[in-house]
Protein backbone atom coordinates (compact mmCIF):
# COMPACT_ATOMS: atom_id res chain seq x y z
CA UNK A 1 0.00 0.00 0.00
CA UNK A 2 1.67 3.25 -1.05
CA UNK A 3 1.00 5.77 1.78
CA UNK A 4 0.98 8.43 -0.98
CA UNK A 5 -2.70 7.01 -2.45
CA UNK A 6 -4.48 7.40 0.80
CA UNK A 7 -2.88 11.66 1.96
CA UNK A 8 -4.20 14.90 0.57
CA UNK A 9 -7.15 15.31 -1.85
CA UNK A 10 -7.36 14.65 -5.81
CA UNK A 11 -9.85 16.77 -7.21
CA UNK A 12 -12.01 19.18 -5.98
CA UNK A 13 -11.24 18.39 -2.32
CA UNK A 14 -12.52 15.16 -2.20
CA UNK A 15 -10.11 12.31 -0.47
CA UNK A 16 -8.10 10.07 -3.10
CA UNK A 17 -9.20 6.93 -1.41
CA UNK A 18 -12.24 7.41 1.09
CA UNK A 19 -13.20 5.08 3.50
CA UNK A 20 -15.35 3.00 1.62
CA UNK A 21 -12.61 2.37 -1.12
CA UNK A 22 -10.47 1.55 1.57
CA UNK A 23 -12.14 -0.88 2.81
CA UNK A 24 -12.97 -2.80 -0.29
CA UNK A 25 -9.46 -2.85 -1.23
CA UNK A 26 -8.79 -4.59 2.47
CA UNK A 27 -11.07 -7.00 2.13
CA UNK A 28 -10.12 -7.54 -1.51
CA UNK A 29 -6.57 -8.38 -0.22
CA UNK A 30 -7.93 -10.27 2.32
CA UNK A 31 -9.91 -12.30 0.17
CA UNK A 32 -7.02 -13.23 -2.36
CA UNK A 33 -4.75 -14.17 0.70
CA UNK A 34 -7.25 -16.38 2.04
CA UNK A 35 -7.31 -17.66 -1.80
CA UNK A 36 -3.63 -17.99 -2.57
CA UNK A 37 -3.53 -19.79 1.29
CA UNK A 38 -6.09 -22.24 0.22
CA UNK A 39 -3.62 -22.90 -2.89
CA UNK A 40 -0.56 -23.39 -1.09
CA UNK A 41 0.65 -19.87 -2.04
CA UNK A 42 0.74 -16.88 -0.01
CA UNK A 43 0.57 -12.73 -0.22
CA UNK A 44 3.35 -10.58 0.43
CA UNK A 45 1.94 -7.42 1.70
CA UNK A 46 3.79 -4.16 2.43
CA UNK A 47 2.97 -0.62 3.59
CA UNK A 48 5.63 2.45 1.43
CA UNK A 49 6.61 4.24 -1.42
CA UNK A 50 6.69 0.97 -4.00
CA UNK A 51 10.21 2.11 -5.20
CA UNK A 52 11.67 1.32 -1.55
CA UNK A 53 9.31 -1.64 -0.60
CA UNK A 54 10.41 -3.20 -3.69
CA UNK A 55 14.33 -2.71 -3.37
CA UNK A 56 13.50 -4.52 0.00
CA UNK A 57 12.06 -7.15 -0.90
CA UNK A 58 14.01 -8.04 -3.81
CA UNK A 59 17.23 -7.84 -1.24
CA UNK A 60 15.60 -9.92 1.78
CA UNK A 61 14.58 -12.38 -0.83
CA UNK A 62 17.57 -12.77 -2.58
CA UNK A 63 16.97 -15.41 -5.16
CA UNK A 64 14.17 -13.19 -8.19
CA UNK A 65 14.51 -13.12 -11.35
CA UNK A 66 11.51 -11.11 -12.23
CA UNK A 67 9.19 -8.37 -11.36
CA UNK A 68 6.27 -7.30 -12.92
CA UNK A 69 4.24 -4.21 -12.43
CA UNK A 70 1.64 -2.15 -13.56
CA UNK A 71 1.61 1.87 -13.70
CA UNK A 72 -1.32 3.77 -13.10
CA UNK A 73 -2.95 5.82 -15.56
CA UNK A 74 -3.47 9.17 -14.77
CA UNK A 75 -5.56 11.46 -16.33
CA UNK A 76 -4.77 14.82 -17.81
Amino acid sequence: FDPRHYLGTHRYGFPKTGPHRLRFLLESVKDLRETLKKKGSTLVVRKGKPEDVVSDLITQLGSVSAVAFHEEVREI
